[in-house]
């Protein structure tokens, strides 16, 4: 009797040629850890996964927003980049408007709700940036922002009904 080794390989490829990939921690480069972590943890309310310390040089603290299954981690000794360089994560809420009343009575200066005159996705900035979220009320259009303590720039995105195949 022959026997036939099936691993985590082999059964993604026998279904899908493309193996499975997914985005799990994005780093953020910060200037003053103990400071994000307030800000992250306390302001935003988001979950402290980890705060680990291995020395002098090396601290890595991980956390991850309410109903993401993406994290972020920053520290010290974790990244080369330079701090406030990160602009244009998205966070995907339902309800704009009830996720900004909740961060902004967290103390976080969230900007006025924004689309894009496009009506695609929001250009980086200029003329194409229209004050109040999409006049039509379409997923993927709303937008507003806030940034860290550092000027990492956080996007918040509304989305309430996705696209096909999403």
């Amino acid at each position: 009797m022959s026997s036939v080794q099936v691993g985590p390989d082999t059964v993604d490829d026998v279904q899908d040629p493309t193996p499975t990939m997914a985005l799990e921690v994005v780093v953020i480069p910060v200037s003053d850890v103990d400071r994000a972590l307030r800000f992250y943890d306390g302001r935003l309310g988001w979950r402290l996964d980890a705060d680990v310390t291995t020395g002098p040089d090396f601290r890595v603290v991980q956390l991850t927003p309410p109903g993401s299954g993406c994290s972020i981690i920053f520290g010290i000794g974790v990244t080369a980049a330079e701090p406030g360089s990160v602009q244009g994560l998205h966070l995907v809420v339902a309800d704009l408007e009830r996720v900004r009343r909740d961060l902004i009575e967290r103390g976080v200066d969230v900007s006025e709700p924004f689309h894009d005159a496009g009506g695609v996705f929001h250009h980086a900035a200029g003329d194409a940036l229209q004050r109040g979220p999409d006049p039509q009320g379409r997923s993927y259009g709303s937008f507003a922002s806030f940034d860290d303590p550092d000027g990492n720039r956080w996007f918040l995105q509304e989305i309430q009904v996705r696209l096909p195949g999403r």
